[in-house]
């Protein structure tokens, strides 16, 4: 630790600790390794101040979402998913020591920049509470957006038929947040789900088995852009592909946030030079895989659409654009495709 960092703590401790807590702080700090924060000894702190402490040391080092990334960590230590759901009068309580070595222990790792979803080790999407490992890729809102469009849209295009035997294609399952999202709301529904990481494959398959929903999936750690003749055999007709592929374009990868580059496996994020090498594999996969008028749902870059929409209309006739939907921030994001009929 250093000595800015010794005299950050040294003013908080002060505030609610003594002489006596401050040696003993500093004392250990200095035997701690590079980066790595020691808990005050037999020093009280509440809750919130432990809220307050971390948010303004995350912002003095630089640290994204300081205040969130404190109140999540801090309400995880105390057994809830947010510091809301705790009783306010349990906030004002001194923390154990248990639970205050774990907020020290899981606010350390937050210093490396490392994500609040791998520190903590789980993070909600949609009705599910799911694993998170690094580096397996972290579901954004973006994706969530996605499976209610597909939620949406079936709905709308099957009505009675709505949720009888249906069989899904999920191309880059990462945590298994759309595949078992679309399980858990779709009853009968039977996925396929793949993946180029051997990490994603096993953290998928994890959570369908604490999530219950293993029976109806299948995951298999398969590369969409090199084992096409596999995937092929493997998967029978299909009524509907989903995917959130790597869709960045290369020369935006070094811009991204550092926890992200140090943390997330590029491999999910890097879609080639245009950021199309992923989703045009999978558009072939997808003309020969889907039914007649089964659909494609995919996640894409703003810049993408116009290109899809081109490249499906010039080279791949056995597609059909429907069309571009926007994410919240009303920035073009999701392509809807489908394969002709006979009368198309």
């Amino acid at each position: 630790m250093t000595s800015k960092s010794i005299w950050f703590f040294s003013q908080i401790i002060k505030r609610h600790g003594g002489a006596s807590q401050l040696r003993s702080f500093v004392r250990c700090s200095s035997c701690a390794a590079e980066g790595a924060v020691v808990p005050p000894l037999h020093s009280s702190i509440t809750a919130e101040q432990a809220v307050k402490l971390w948010t303004q040391y995350f912002t003095l080092q630089g640290i994204s979402e300081p205040l969130l990334s404190s109140q999540y960590i801090i309400a995880h230590a105390l057994g809830r998913k947010t510091l809301d759901a705790v009783d306010r009068r349990r906030l004002r309580d001194p923390l154990t020591d248990r639970e205050r070595d774990k907020v020290w222990k899981l606010c350390s790792k937050r210093l490396t920049s490392m994500p609040v979803q791998y520190v903590i080790e789980e993070w909600d999407f949609r009705d599910l509470t799911l694993k998170m490992t690094p580096p397996v890729f972290i579901p954004r809102p973006e994706t969530e957006e996605l499976v209610g469009l597909v939620l949406e849209d079936l709905r709308l295009m099957l009505g009675e038929s709505y949720g009888t035997d249906l069989r899904c294609l999920e191309v880059g399952c990462g945590s298994g947040a759309v595949s078992l999202s679309l399980l858990h709301d779709i009853p009968h529904l039977r996925v396929l789900a793949l993946d180029q990481s051997q990490a994603a494959v096993c953290l998928t398959l994890e959570n369908a088995c604490r999530l219950g929903l293993q029976d109806r999936l299948e995951v298999q750690h398969l590369d969409v852009m090199g084992d096409a003749d596999t995937i092929l055999n493997k998967c029978g007709p299909i009524h509907f592909l989903v995917s959130n592929p790597p869709y960045l374009l290369s020369k935006d990868m070094q811009s991204l946030q550092t926890e992200i580059l140090q943390f997330e496996d590029h491999a999910a994020l890097d879609g080639g030079s245009d950021g199309l090498s992923v989703i045009r594999s999978i558009l072939a996969l997808a003309s020969q895989l889907l039914i007649e008028r089964g659909r494609v749902y995919l996640e894409v870059a703003p810049c993408h659409p116009p290109i899809i929409q081109q490249l499906i209309e010039e080279r791949m006739p056995e597609l059909l654009y429907l069309e571009t939907r926007c994410d919240l921030t009303n920035r073009p994001r999701f392509c809807i495709l489908q394969r002709k009929g006979k009368d198309d």
